[in-house]
């Protein structure tokens, strides 16, 4: 069974991008542009990491994050975030994200992050 990754950005591009990358790399991977979907997708396919965008128009980062952990959701999450947004960000690990990328970001990065979480899932 294949890792299955959910991309919540409201940017079509990135979520685009984001998608045919971990693709490549092997993931299962789904999109939403808003909270709702995205609430929609963890509870129907389950994946088992979400990449995060911060700003979202309507059901922000943060209250997906909560709403995650309200619906006892153990999916953990890497958040996508502007440069100074450090109050979010805290409040965020707070409800258990594990980490941060800010925007841009460079893409080796992300995936090489995601690898590495992967990785030390299967090393459990």
């Amino acid at each position: 069974m294949s890792e299955k990754l959910l991309v919540v950005d409201d940017q079509f591009g990135i979520r685009v991008l984001l998608k045919e990358v971990f693709e490549k790399d092997g993931y299962e991977t789904y999109e939403a542009a808003n909270g709702q979907k995205a609430l929609q997708i963890l509870e129907s396919e389950h994946p088992d990491l979400v990449l995060l965008d911060m700003k979202i128009p309507g059901m922000d980062g943060i209250e997906i994050l909560r709403e995650m952990r309200q619906r006892e959701m153990k999916t953990d999450v890497f958040l996508m975030t502007a440069y100074g947004e450090m109050e979010l960000i805290k409040e965020a690990k707070s409800l258990g994200a594990v980490t941060h990328f800010a925007k841009p970001f460079d893409i080796d990065t992300v995936r090489s992050r995601i690898r590495e979480f992967f990785d030390e899932k299967d090393g459990m």
